[in-house]
């Protein structure tokens, strides 16, 4: 069988999104978790350089004492002079510089006047850190402030290389798990098609099933149950073709014998009232005996040749209720049926009709009550015939098999038939491009409905539904 592509399915996408959600969850945790310890890292190391600066600036800042106001110019001057920033707190606030005076915080000053190396960050503008203390032998803070932007720059860069990083992990896990997800679902695919190639009757299908994987055995037990099923398929149909045969053998054996047989009752009824009373009731089973095998040997004779597809059909002007009432009167029902329904006229071939409705009205007939009607009408492009009689009704479990050869609902009342005639009309039907179904409630009565194509073309009837029963 070909190769095709399988369409995506929910299995698919739903192993895709899997893969992408496992692969996008660990990565964002790694890349997040990196980020994090790596950032707390890169601040506790500025922090533990900026408060090792801060203790030496602080020794530095006392050799200004005491802090007149020269000598606090003179230590803010030499701190700016040096690169730092420093901001000096005694009775008021000195800043080295106005843009490096960030607000100092009530826990910071607290902690710094317990004595205390304290820090803290400012957020604004700038990033700044600044680490305090007092300067020995004073009361007086100094605080030292350190700029933190290329430190908070060089992590945003991080940040975002991280989560294009992510991005890409993500982009990537869909695509490879799109790919796995296909190549792992084809095995799924082709098994699907093949199945559905093997219910549509191609029998020979296989899958290949060469992997050594659970998909390669699946494959091979596959293909073993292929087989298997074409075996006892073509075993079913060699049993069918000897049934056939055997079907119209005995048929064809029996019909020259039957043929003598029915002359010789022919002669014999006619003859019925010259034999004595005991005698006159034998002959009459004879003869009635006679006549059912007739019946059964034509009914095998026409079963085979439909079997055989030797049967033609003949397609002409049918003219439907004067058609039902022709049968009715041929076969001495037209005071039991009553005919109704619309005048139509379609194209048929009227041989063939006339055998399915034949056998659908006497079937009605033998085994019906009440009263028994014929009737046809049209349906859109379609010409509909029903049946109907009040008789005992068809068991639910009986009607899948009511069109089956020798099928008989109940044999104690089967009225001697064959069991043949409704598996005949429904072969008559097929050829006519119609289907044959069939209603019934136990008790209340029976409905058999032949639905005609009504152009006159002549093709595959429509589907009949589970069993063919409507």
């Amino acid at each position: 069988m070909g190769t095709q592509t399988v369409r995506p399915g929910r299995l698919r996408r739903r192993l895709t999104v899997a893969f992408v959600l496992v692969a996008g969850i660990s990565a964002g945790v790694l890349a997040g978790g990196s980020y994090l310890l790596l950032r707390q890292a890169r601040y506790d190391a500025s922090l533990h350089a900026a408060a090792a600066d801060a203790r030496y600036q602080l020794v530095l800042a006392g050799q200004f004492l005491p802090l007149t106001e020269q000598r606090r110019a003179e230590l803010l001057s030499s701190f700016e002079g040096s690169g730092r920033h420093v901001v000096l707190v005694a009775d008021e606030t000195w800043p080295s510089h106005p843009a490096y005076a960030p607000p100092v915080g009530e826990r910071l000053r607290a902690t710094v006047a317990a004595g205390q190396l304290g820090y803290e960050r400012a957020t604004g503008p700038t990033r700044l850190l600044v680490v305090g203390g007092r300067i020995p032998g004073s009361t007086a803070e100094l605080y030292v402030i350190t700029a933190e932007d290329d430190l908070a720059d060089g992590l945003t860069q991080l940040r975002n290389a991280l989560a294009a990083g992510w991005v890409l992990v993500v982009l990537l896990a869909a695509t490879v798990g799109h790919t796995l997800a296909r190549r792992t679902l084809e095995p799924v695919g082709r098994a699907s098609r093949a199945a559905r190639a093997i219910t549509e009757g191609l029998l020979a299908t296989r899958l290949p099933a060469g992997g050594r994987d659970e998909f390669g055995v699946w494959a091979a037990s596959f293909n073993e149950m292929a087989e298997a099923l074409e075996a006892k398929i073509a075993a079913l149909h060699r049993a069918q073709d000897r049934e056939r045969r055997f079907t119209a053998d005995v048929a064809h054996e029996l019909r020259t014998p039957v043929t003598a047989l029915v002359a010789a009752a022919s002669l014999l009824r006619d003859h019925l009232d010259q034999l004595p009373a005991d005698a006159r009731r034998a002959g009459e089973l004879l003869v009635g005996d006679v006549v059912r095998l007739r019946r059964l040997v034509e009914d095998l004779m026409e079963i085979s040749r439909l079997d055989a597809g030797q049967e033609a059909v003949a397609v002409t002007d049918v003219d439907a209720p004067a058609l039902l009432h022709a049968i009715l009167r041929a076969r001495g029902w037209h005071t039991r049926v009553e005919v109704g329904g619309a005048a139509v006229r379609f194209r048929t071939d009227p041989r063939r009709l006339e055998r399915v409705l034949g056998n659908l009205i006497a079937n009605a007939v033998q085994h019906g009550d009440g009263e028994i009607s014929a009737r046809v009408g049209r349906a859109g492009d379609r010409v509909v015939f029903d049946v109907d009689d009040q008789g005992p009704g068809i068991p639910a479990e009986q009607l899948p098999r009511l069109f089956d050869r020798f099928h008989k609902v109940d044999p104690a009342r089967s009225g001697g038939g064959s069991g043949l005639g409704l598996a005949i009309a429904r072969e008559n039907a097929r050829l006519l491009g119609g289907r044959l179904t069939v209603h019934s409630t136990p008790g209340v009565g029976t409905r058999f409905r032949l639905d005609l194509p009504g152009d006159g073309v002549l093709g595959d009837p429509p589907d009949a539904g589970p069993g063919g029963a409507g």
